[in-house]
């Protein structure tokens, strides 16, 4: 898509710059990043050439930089299945305040903010009541939907919700889901490449084997669940940061390596990393799915687009009266 504006945007809860990959393909330029993890800020100074700020609570919203579009994967433990629930109640879910008075200080024409699919359920949809009316208390109009990252091209059964926001009443539709992921065995690497401490001690593989109750395609990755149950799949389940080194195996046999599970988010080869593999895992399970993003920000690229051809049609035919 061929845009007319260079937007700027600010990436806040970065991670490893997920968001901003996706927004930086249609030219936006940003001016902010924010991040408190210090391996994360490791690989995104690497990949961006700035090591993002800290904690997002030792800066106020006046020294942010102005902007155009906010960007920001605010933490999703307090909301996950895996953690323990607790919203608002946890100092963690508080940060999605900092958004909201960065966005009523700046006042930026648009925000993307993305979150586990949980969070629409939460205290039985309070919680996200509360983010949703205190975004349009700031006069903003605001749209939301929950995308499966399988169903844009990545072998990985990824559910999460995104909010998208404008400040004017903007018409803003979702992009439409492509409904197919690639296979596998083009985000897989050789398994003679990989090195044999990613491959399971012969008990733990047999242990896998056993539990099996089906034929596994292959290749596959295998999930095991809370209670020990073993679900060989043509693609991956969800990236967990918090997930054990045995949550996902290759085949039965061995762990998925960074490089792989950067492929599982949609993240390119060139994308380098320069953090431990402990470290790697837990960033790629905290990462956004760049395609499901890109494919977001086209649209609402889009979007503001439009509103500037009719705010610009409107003037031109003003001026002729």
């Amino acid at each position: 898509m061929d845009i007319s504006n260079t937007y700027r945007t600010i990436d806040l809860f970065a991670g490893i710059g997920g968001i901003r990959l996706g927004f930086e393909a249609y030219g936006c330029k940003n001016v902010f990043s924010s991040e408190w993890d210090k391996y994360a800020q490791d690989m995104y100074e690497a990949n961006f050439g700035e090591r993002p700020f800290g904690d997002i609570n030792d800066i106020t919203p006046k020294e942010i930089p102005n902007h155009d579009i906010l960007l920001g994967g605010f933490p999703c433990q307090p909301f996950s299945i895996a953690g323990k629930g607790l919203g608002f109640n946890d100092t963690r879910g508080t940060l999605f305040f900092n958004i909201e008075e960065i966005i009523r200080e700046k006042q930026p024409q648009a925000f993307l903010l993305e979150n586990v699919k949980r969070l629409t359920t939460h205290n039985n949809g309070h919680t996200f009541k509360v983010i949703i009316d205190n975004l349009k208390k700031l006069g903003y109009t605001v749209y939301h939907k929950v995308f499966n990252s399988l169903d844009f091209d990545v072998p990985q059964k990824r559910e999460r919700i995104y909010i998208v926001g404008f400040k004017d009443n903007i018409q803003f539709k979702f992009p439409k889901p492509l409904g197919y992921y690639k296979p596998l065995s083009e985000v897989l690497e050789k398994d003679e490449d990989i090195p044999k401490s990613y491959f399971l001690s012969e008990t733990l593989r047999n242990k896998r084997f056993a539990a099996l109750k089906t034929v596994p395609p292959k290749p596959s990755i295998w999930h095991e669940n809370i209670g020990g149950n073993i679900s060989p799949l043509p693609y991956s389940c969800a990236l967990r940061a918090g997930g054990s080194y045995n949550y996902l195996v290759v085949n039965g046999e061995r762990r998925l390596t960074d490089r792989e599970m950067l492929r599982l988010q949609g993240f390119p080869d060139s994308f380098k990393i320069n953090i431990p593999y402990s470290q790697a895992r837990k960033v790629a399970g905290n990462s956004v799915t760049v395609p499901v993003i890109k494919a977001i920000a086209n649209e609402m690229l889009k979007a503001l687009e439009n509103k500037q051809k009719a705010e610009n049609l409107s003037q031109l035919n003003l001026f002729e009266k």
